[in-house]
């Protein structure tokens, strides 16, 4: 557990779905956790969660947590999130850039560019942000950490209805190669996961929107819980993972599993 004792994560998009599992996988490993969403009622019943649990275990042996309000689409609130994050734990080791939305959901010639503005600042501006307001942090820290993009197979492949996400996803895969390219040569570590189909409050989305696609037409077990990502996402910011460094890597792949030894993917 030398990879995650002690550390600490920034998770956005935390309040539920992968974001949340991710936040309680970190704190099983003994890593303090910063969950960062706008829904802040959720968030701090998940704060409670983990810190009752720290507080009834060995001391170290499980992650503190903390809890801030924050729109990823504005960079200010993802910098006060960062700052909030030193101000509480003292440093900051992994960025998971999770929060995402699926809206506005079909074709563009119907879509509202107000809303299509929005999911780009969610899905593309969202990474970015983080990535500019925490990549500074770790390069004068000078021992590494790890940044994880949450991407999606919709990155490449068009899916009926989906334009705006599809869009988003693709600029946030390149992101990760770029920002990848610009710290070769240092610990730092950036990768993209395509977590694959996950049962969350957007598949629910998905299946009430009317809109049939391939994924629409999927039930709730054809879905990884999400569990599943949570754990390759903590798998992935170990050094075990480095040398994925600047790629994208999809949950999907019999040989991650296996190197993550996955307990929840199937």
């Amino acid at each position: 557990m030398q990879d995650y004792a002690g550390k600490v994560a920034l998770v956005t998009g935390a309040s539920r779905g992968i974001g949340a599992a991710t936040a309680r996988a970190f704190a099983d490993r003994g890593t303090n956790v910063v969950l960062a969403a706008r829904n802040m009622g959720s968030l701090l019943e998940l704060v409670d969660e983990i810190n009752a649990a720290a507080a009834g275990a060995p001391k170290g042996a499980r992650g503190q947590a903390r809890a801030i309000s924050c729109d990823v689409g504005d960079y200010t609130q993802v910098e006060t999130a960062v700052a909030a994050t030193l101000d509480r734990f003292g440093r900051l080791d992994f960025l998971i850039n999770n929060a995402g939305t699926i809206d506005p959901m079909g074709s563009i010639a119907a879509s509202e560019p107000a809303d299509w503005a929005r999911a780009l600042k969610i899905n593309l501006l969202g990474p970015y942000h983080g990535i500019r307001a925490a990549l500074p942090v770790l390069q004068a820290q000078g021992n590494g950490g790890a940044i994880i993009n949450i991407s999606s197979g919709a990155a490449h492949n068009p899916m009926e209805g989906w334009a705006a996400y599809c869009t988003g996803k693709a600029g946030a895969a390149m992101l990760t190669r770029a920002a990848a390219q610009e710290v070769d040569g240092s610990a730092i570590r950036i990768i993209g996961l395509r977590p694959g189909t996950v049962e969350t409050r957007m598949q629910q989305q998905i299946r009430a929107s009317g809109i049939d696609n391939r994924v629409s037409r999927m039930t709730p077990a054809d879905h990884f819980p999400p569990e599943a990502p949570a754990e390759l996402i903590c798998w992935l910011c170990s050094m075990a993972a480095a040398d994925l460094h600047g790629q994208e890597v999809d949950i999907r792949m019999p040989e991650i599993q296996a190197r993550a030894g996955l307990r929840q993917a199937s």
